[in-house]
């Protein structure tokens, strides 16, 4: 079992700072979320990550935010690719989320990551699952460090549905046992 991360501050004066921190979890729990993919791509290695820290922060340019953790492969990938794809899932593919929870294992003769098919973004090159309800390609425009987490903000170079379509619904947090809450 990985050992439990501290409890970070700053607490309200007088609280029980544990007691506090377990209340704020549950609250951060019930932010709207949804369940996404992201696709790197640096020369033959690719990869996809479940994320849920994803969020439209500008309309001109068209700019995204992903937040990754600091030390992961996905974030290794986008430092040198300068470029990241955004899977949107259909709601009755939930299980895909889990299934890219851990780092994904290439088949490049069968063309899949972690037994599922993906084609390359036509732009950067990143993956995208077969199947998506939508996708989002992206040229990274500025890195910022967080802390635990780095932002990626990225430009939407290319986007598109999936074969059903616009009227496919896409999976959200509450879909999933899965949450987020620092």
């Amino acid at each position: 079992m990985a050992p439990r991360p501290s409890i970070v501050g700053p607490f309200p004066p007088g609280s029980d700072h544990e007691g506090y921190d377990r209340l704020r979890r549950r609250v951060l729990w019930r932010l709207t979320n949804g369940l996404y993919l992201l696709g790197a791509r640096a020369g033959a290695r690719r990869t996809l990550m479940t994320c849920s820290l994803v969020s439209q922060l500008a309309t001109s340019p068209k700019l995204v935010g992903v937040a990754l953790e600091s030390g992961s492969e996905s974030l290794a990938l986008v430092r040198v690719a300068g470029a990241f794809a955004l899977t949107l899932v259909q709601r009755s593919d939930a299980a895909v989320v889990r299934t890219f929870a851990k780092p994904a294992v290439e088949d490049p003769v069968a063309g899949t990551l972690s037994g599922r098919a993906y084609r390359d973004a036509a732009v950067s090159g990143s993956p995208v699952l077969v199947g998506a309800a939508a996708f989002l390609d992206c040229s990274v425009e500025r890195i910022v460090d967080l802390g635990s987490h780095v932002l990626c903000v990225g430009e939407v170079v290319d986007a598109g549905f999936g074969e059903a379509g616009e009227d496919v619904e896409v999976l959200r947090s509450e879909d999933t046992r899965m949450s987020y809450g620092g």
